[in-house]
């Protein structure tokens, strides 16, 4: 198949999912726990690939996913309350607002995008010097530094310091994130099948052959740095557009951890394994195994010092065994196709053949 019928194919198939979506916005109730997953997992699937392009297809390990999901979810905020809000003090009641602009959604997810991208290029400066464990540590510094100082009380009139921001524009619409996600994930699927692309593959092979071959390693790592941070940081905005509220302790380590999680449990170089991992892993931990809260798995009651987070024992075991049993993730360094699945059951009937 060449490459505008791969092209072809897979805008029938988003196609086919966004009518899916609408016809099931048209029968199920808007409250419905179906479509909590599909935002969650459409938003968590955006920052995973963003995580995945910098950790997966450069090479660069780092953690500070969090860091420039909260600029983002900050930078729209900030930009999209409108301005009457601004001048009462129904959102920053404690300071006197020092942003007097609103802007409208597109444009403050694109500012979102944007804002994180320069801090990226900042930090990037001085970090992207380091390797491997170094790195990580050197940008979960950084998520944690920047969460703190987006609650200083220096900062109120701009941040509202460790007041929540709200009043900001939001979705009722499943098809806004997804559409979102899909128009950014289309994106960095094109920028890894570009010489750019080849160029991080190469740099995520062997630096030193990569070098040799005329590409510019700190150019490209940068590039890298801030595209990552930049899908980042759209991502925050729509994680506050979900979440309708804001505040900088809900940008805890721990998300980075839930994201570089789904990248493994999806395959560390896989775009379609970490969109997989997403939806398993939102599906997973906000839906499926809720009911375990109660104490009962598979009509087993657990022990009293498990009530109230057996779901997460449970969870725990899940994530361990898929460790264990698939190594390299659900879908390793491969790719979603339809070639794979035709070639698939062209094995398969073949083998059938064979036996007869």
């Amino acid at each position: 198949m060449n490459q505008k019928k791969k092209y072809l194919t897979a805008a029938i198939l988003i196609g086919a999912l966004f009518l899916l979506l609408f016809v099931l916005e048209q029968i199920l109730p808007a409250n419905s726990m179906l479509f909590t997953v599909l935002k969650k997992g459409a938003i968590y699937a955006l920052v995973a690939v963003s995580m995945n392009l910098l950790n997966g297809f450069t090479g660069l390990f780092s953690l500070g996913q969090a860091g420039f999901m909260l600029i983002g979810a900050y930078t729209y905020a900030i930009l999209t309350i409108p301005t009457e809000l601004k001048e009462t003090d129904m959102v920053y009641k404690y300071y006197d607002c020092a942003v007097h602009v609103s802007v409208p959604v597109v444009i403050g997810l694109l500012c979102a995008g944007l804002a994180a991208a320069v801090f990226a290029f900042l930090v990037g400066l001085p970090v992207l010097r380091l390797k491997s464990d170094y790195l990580a540590i050197a940008t979960l510094g950084f998520a944690e530094i920047i969460r703190a100082v987006f609650q200083w009380d220096m900062l109120g009139p701009v941040t509202n310091g460790s007041n929540l921001l709200k009043k900001f524009p939001t979705f009722s619409s499943t098809l806004f994130p997804f559409a979102v996600a899909v128009v950014c994930i289309a994106f960095i699927v094109l920028l890894i099948h570009s010489s750019y692309g080849r160029a991080f593959l190469a740099i995520r092979e062997d630096e030193i052959a990569a070098e040799a071959m005329g590409i510019n390693l700190a150019k490209h790592k940068m590039m890298a740095f801030c595209i990552s941070s930049f899908f980042a940081g759209v991502g925050g905005a729509l994680l506050a557009m979900y979440q309708t509220t804001i505040a900088a302790t809900q940008f805890k380590s721990a998300m980075t951890y839930e994201i570089l999680l789904i990248v493994v449990i999806g395959g560390i170089g896989s775009v379609t394994g970490s969109c997989i991992g997403a939806f398993l892993f939102i599906a997973s931990s906000e839906w499926w195994l809720r009911g375990l809260d109660n104490g009962v798995f598979l009509g087993i009651s657990a022990p009293a010092v498990f009530r109230g987070g057996f779901r997460k024992v449970v969870f725990a075991v899940i994530i361990m065994a898929m460790v264990l049993f698939y190594r390299k993730g659900i879908m390793g360094s491969r790719e979603f196709s339809i070639d794979g699945i035709l070639g698939f059951f062209r094995k398969k009937r073949r083998r059938e053949e064979a036996l007869k």
